[in-house]
């Protein structure tokens, strides 16, 4: 998007170009804008690692539940 507007194209054509709304591009300015590209390559890290710690714990939790079942006889 950014290229396309340092390539001369104006915005508006530049958002119909990638194919999202305004609303969507204003909405990514707002959240990222002031972030540079290593901050945004951080930031999808984090986030990955977030979402594989996050099925860890759910994993895990899942596993002392049915633990939890077998131990009352549950089963």
């Amino acid at each position: 998007m950014e290229a396309l507007v340092g390539r001369g194209m104006n915005r508006l054509g530049a958002i119909g170009e990638v194919a999202i709304t305004e609303q969507i591009y204003y909405r990514w300015r707002k959240k990222y804008g002031d972030m540079g590209t290593d901050q945004l390559k951080e930031l999808r890290r984090l986030q990955k690692e977030n979402e594989r710690l996050r099925k860890a714990v759910s994993d895990l939790t899942l596993g002392k539940l049915i633990l939890a079942e077998a131990a009352r006889g549950n089963f």
